[in-house]
């Protein structure tokens, strides 16, 4: 079968076995999972009634434009509805904006290392990815704002990034900005914005009404604790919102997600207690590996990197057979390195007993 030759390049993006399989497969139980940055504390209690409540309706249709769930966005953002995509996580919204603006041999500037799927959806719609190295772990703007080219319709800036935990300050954000050509749309990735103690870090949806095109993408998968679910929103002007609705499945956020994510922006309490969970977490697991003698990598979201100064997947494959799972990051380009999701103080003792244990 003849398939174009940018789709039969791309280098698909690997998921993890089932947790169940793993146990199975090494002969262990009581596994713990802290490999995927999902929230430790489970999903919103007021999103779990929602759902229960709503599962008598599973033979009707979802509402197609997501009224109730975009209205209530639009209140707590104090923006219009005209603003606002929702998706099947925030990675269709990713996709739509490179089905919608992107054409073959397009560019898109993407960080490396960062989200591999910006890559994977860029190449599979036609585009060009033009990867810029980070800084010290840093997105390197300045170099970003250099590569853009004539070519350039795109450019991806994930903060915090995933997997370094970094992000870029207020101030350089802006400098960049003005260096970026107002028809080039920047696309802001905020998946763990929720988690984030620097308050020099920019937010998105500051520059929604400003000269410059900027998208912002949000996630209810991580402090809200339904990625199972799978939704997420993009923020931007309503020009673009306009042309990505059209071709936008009238069906893509399902009656359960909707339903949940409603639930869960209202859930205060369990946001905050989220955010406390981890950022404990942080700190002891900081001093746990300090004491172990490794260097790590200080971070705005619910993970971190880890320098093991050797191979990465051996001890990763030591950890899973004592039930500990976390990242081996050789597919970012860190074969010496781990990321670890903070998970609960029990599991976080474990995490560090079974580390110590294995190097």
């Amino acid at each position: 079968m003849k398939v174009p030759d940018y789709i039969a390049k791309l280098k698909p993006y690997i998921p993890g076995k089932p947790m169940e399989e793993l146990e199975r497969e090494y002969g262990i139980s009581g596994s713990i999972k802290l490999a995927s940055n999902e929230n430790p504390l489970g999903p919103s209690p007021k999103a779990l009634e929602a759902i229960t409540g709503v599962l008598k309706n599973l033979h009707r249709y979802p509402e197609g434009s997501s009224y109730y769930l975009t209205n209530r966005l639009a209140e707590k953002l104090k923006i219009s509805v005209n603003h606002i995509v929702l998706g099947n996580g925030s990675n269709e919204i990713i996709e739509l904006l490179v089905r919608t603006f992107l054409q073959k041999g397009d560019e898109v500037i993407i960080p490396e290392p960062s989200f591999l799927m910006y890559e994977i959806m860029v190449q599979g719609g036609g585009g060009r990815p033009v990867k810029v190295a980070l800084k010290e772990q840093v997105l390197d703007l300045n170099s970003m704002a250099g590569a853009v080219s004539s070519k350039t319709r795109m450019i991806f800036v994930n903060n915090p990034n995933n997997p370094t935990g970094t992000i870029v300050s207020r101030d350089d954000f802006e400098g960049f900005l003005q260096r970026v050509p107002s028809e080039v749309i920047v696309v802001v990735d905020e998946a763990y914005i929720e988690f984030v103690r620097d308050t020099a870090c920019p937010v998105g949806i500051d520059y929604l009404d400003g000269d410059k095109t900027v998208v912002t993408l949000r996630t209810f998968s991580k402090a809200y604790g339904l990625a199972g679910l799978r939704i997420g929103y993009g923020l931007m002007q309503k020009s673009l919102a306009d042309l990505i609705h059209r071709i936008r499945q009238p069906f893509n956020t399902n009656l359960v997600a909707q339903a949940g994510a409603l639930a869960a922006l209202d859930d205060d309490i369990f946001l905050k207690k989220t955010i406390e969970t981890v950022h404990k977490g942080l700190d002891f697991l900081y001093g746990e590996m300090e004491k172990l003698g490794l260097r790590y990598f200080p971070t705005q979201t619910n993970f971190f990197l880890i320098d093991l100064k050797r191979d990465a997947k051996s001890v990763f494959e030591k950890m899973l057979r004592r039930g500990v799972i976390v990242r081996p990051m050789a597919a970012y380009g860190y074969p010496n390195h781990i990321r670890i999701s903070v998970g609960l103080p029990e599991e976080n003792r474990r995490l560090v007993e079974t580390l110590r244990e294995v190097i």
